[in-house]
């Protein structure tokens, strides 16, 4: 990876406390920002392999694990699961990420992932889990006693070559010593460390997570060592350079937006987000009446794409990428999310939303229009329907994640 630096550009940014450029390049319109997210999410001209959607998308939301296989499905040409990709060759990896949520990323990028934010999140909740150890009276200096536990699970785990959480703990039995969860709270419960541990070691590089039991559609997944799963393990990276590297690989898909829709989509805290931006040295713009920034290498207009549908999962990658989202939602929030901010299967014509759809227990897929989008979108629309339908056959997908419309529309 190489830093650029952009000289005044630099300058500017870094003036401004508010961490965004002074000088305004030009204005780029709501129609312009659709065309570059049809374009460069291939929600128009579909992609050649599964590899090709992760990498254009950054990153795969993985917390529902349907979704990682349906948005790959959706954006080829002939549509596929994401699993030859993450068991066989193991060109992508399931990992924790951004925001500490769990994403599929290309291989190549889990180093810049690790150091960029993962391990900040081993840190913290290495500390959290410390404080809940004491619930536990062991009677023992609680952090080098977890650091033994942390060794002894990693070499159970290193014997075994490939386990599930509970044959790692037939290996380092202190993975089942019990702790108090929220400790006086009216939803206080207790439970064994072994989970808490394993993400630990996840989340500081050393071990992935491999195959599910069952399905796809399984959250139950079995654990390796990173050295054992990936020829190189997962590389050490310095934190900021990875920074700078995700910012760059983000607004080369999600931009021109806010500096504050970076932010929130990393994680980052303002002065680590202005940090790696100064090395970039981003161009502003104008969305519109709001400030935007955008690579300064990537001003060029982009040409308007056909319109095209599309129907993306739950938790989708696209409709996930920013904090401010009505430029391509509108006003159908309400319907479209839980409370909790998880969005639901979304029905696209022209890169912006027009609808959700769910999937009946019969297998039969059904949308529901939002927002008028003409005779030749609804064509398109149906098309796209059937499309799913075939391809998930005798599957039957619920997302973990329930929103209005989708409840709905699948009774």
């Amino acid at each position: 990876m190489s830093r650029r630096h952009h000289g005044a550009e630099t300058s500017r940014f870094l003036s401004d406390p508010s961490g965004r450029t002074s000088t305004v390049t030009r204005t780029i319109s709501i129609a312009e920002r659709r065309a570059r997210l049809v374009t460069r999410h291939h929600l128009g001209v579909p992609a050649e392999s599964v590899e090709q959607v992760a990498q254009s998308l950054v990153a795969l939301h993985a917390t529902d694990p349907a979704t990682v296989h349906l948005s790959t499905a959706v954006r080829l040409r002939e549509p596929a699961t994401a699993e030859h990709a993450l068991y066989e060759a193991r060109t992508l990896l399931r990992m924790l990420g951004m925001r500490r949520t769990m994403f599929v990323v290309p291989v190549a990028l889990a180093p810049v992932v690790q150091a960029a934010c993962a391990g900040e999140i081993a840190r913290k909740q290495r500390k959290h889990l410390i404080q809940q150890l004491a619930t536990a009276e062991l009677d023992t200096d609680l952090d080098p006693w977890l650091a033994e536990v942390e060794e002894g699970a990693f070499r159970a785990l290193a014997a075994r070559g490939s386990a599930h959480a509970q044959q790692i703990a037939d290996g380092e039995p202190r993975l089942r010593t019990e702790i108090v969860v929220a400790q006086g709270k009216p939803y206080e419960s207790r439970g064994y460390i072994t989970n808490r541990v394993l993400f630990l070691l996840a989340a500081q590089g050393r071990i992935v997570r491999g195959r599910p039991r069952g399905s796809w559609l399984s959250t139950q997944y079995s654990w390796a060592t990173a050295d054992s799963w990936l020829e190189s393990g997962i590389p050490a990276v310095e934190a900021g350079e990875a920074r700078v590297e995700l910012a760059r690989r983000w607004l080369y898909a999600f931009g021109p937006a806010p500096v504050e829709d970076l932010k929130w989509w990393t994680g980052w805290t303002a002065a680590q987000t202005k940090k790696a931006l100064a090395e970039i040295g981003p161009a502003e713009v104008d969305l519109g009446g709001a400030p935007g920034i955008v690579l300064p290498e990537d001003l060029e207009p982009v040409p308007e794409p056909e319109p095209a549908a599309a129907f993306l999962p739950a938790l989708d990658p696209t409709p996930m990428g920013w904090a401010r989202r009505e430029w391509y939602l509108g006003d159908h929030q309400a319907p479209l999310f839980d409370r909790t901010g998880n969005i639901g299967p979304t029905v696209w014509w022209g890169g912006r939303v027009v609808g959700g759809w769910a999937q009946r227990p019969s297998g039969e897929i059904v949308y529901s229009m939002l927002e008028g989008a003409g005779r030749e979108a609804k064509i398109a629309i149906e098309r796209e329907a059937d499309r799913v339908r075939e391809w998930l056959g005798e599957l039957r997908v619920v997302p973990k994640f329930r929103t209005p419309l989708e409840k709905e529309l699948s009774s």
